[in-house]
């Protein structure tokens, strides 16, 4: 009978909550989770006491030793880790970029999971790009790293639609749900073969997406609905989606729901006017707006909104 394949000795290399499920996805499979490396704790809170990472938090609930080094321009810091003696680092929203020689360090070298169908969507920001700009369908990547950003051989993809209902916070969980089930399975692959099998990327058909901004939150109603609506889906919660009342206050937009898609300008007023309802003018069709947060205010729902005062039929939002 053929013997089960050695475990493979692993370090997680990440930062937020949102891939605590990758850690704890590693934890909890056949192979040995030897080290997590994370952000150092920062000082945070009127106090400014010294807060942990949540991968920090979760990783010494699992009794996990963590190491939390600045950068790895110290060589004692790279010997460190190649004193591990690692078959794979797998990094997912690190926060730090590698250096050759960590890239270089364990046998098979570091993994990442991307949530892009690669090489679309290369950056800190493909899941908000892939909604905003209207693609109609997105995935997750596993590839191996190297030091071009999200340039390096893809492993596997998964692929997953986008649809009229989509938003950041449903596709984001989506894509890292499939991805850590891809992790668990390559890693299961390169146990066995003891090798990475991965393709080579084409360069040529790579986009990129940058650092999202507040002012890319802004909505300009001269657009359509359908481009706004997109917009609205894609950069909730961060960086927000918002515009200004005649007032000059900052109405941010939650959520909205597309109504007339050929409604042309100057039928029922100039872009931005806001109609019965919470309905709002754009450059060709109607957007009904559902859900707002007026500045300074608590969330509210339109209804509110406009027994409130906050906004306000026939005027015109910019």
């Amino acid at each position: 009978m053929e013997s089960r394949p050695k475990p493979l000795r692993l370090a997680f290399m990440g930062t937020p909550e949102l891939v605590v499920p990758t850690l704890q996805a590693l934890h909890q499979s056949r192979h040995d989770l030897v080290c997590v490396y994370t952000q150092p704790p920062r000082a945070k809170g009127r106090k400014q006491q010294l807060q942990n990472t949540p991968v920090h938090e979760a990783a010494a609930q699992m009794g996990v030793m963590v190491r939390h080094p600045v950068h790895f321009k110290k060589e004692q810091d790279v010997q460190n880790f190649r004193d591990l003696d690692l078959d794979i680092a797998v990094v997912a929203a690190y926060g730090l970029l590698l250096p050759q020689d960590i890239l270089d360090a364990p046998r098979f070298g570091c993994l990442n999971i991307h949530p892009s169908l690669l090489p679309r969507w290369r950056g800190p920001a493909p899941i908000q790009y892939a909604i905003w700009k209207g693609d109609h369908e997105t995935g997750v990547s596993l590839m191996q790293l190297e030091k071009a950003m999200d340039a390096g051989p893809i492993i596997a993809q998964k692929k997953e639609a986008i649809t009229p209902q989509s938003t950041f916070l449903s596709l984001n969980q989506t894509l890292w749900d499939k991805g850590n089930d891809m992790l668990i399975a390559a890693l299961d692959d390169i146990a066995r073969d003891q090798t990475v099998r991965a393709k080579a990327q084409d360069d040529e058909a790579a986009t990129y997406c940058k650092l999202l901004s507040k002012d890319q939150g802004r909505i300009d109603w001269r657009q359509s609905a359908t481009e706004i609506d997109r917009q609205i889906r894609g950069l909730n919660p961060w960086p927000g989606t918002w515009c200004l009342n005649q007032d000059g206050r900052r109405i941010k937009i939650l959520k909205a729901t597309m109504l007339e898609l050929f409604h042309q300008d100057g039928d029922d007023g100039v872009n931005g006017t806001i109609l019965d309802d919470g309905h709002v003018v754009c450059g060709a069709g109607i957007l009904k707006l559902e859900h707002i947060q007026p500045e300074n205010k608590k969330p509210m729902d339109v209804t509110a909104a406009l027994n409130g005062g906050y906004i306000k039929t026939g005027e015109v939002l910019s």
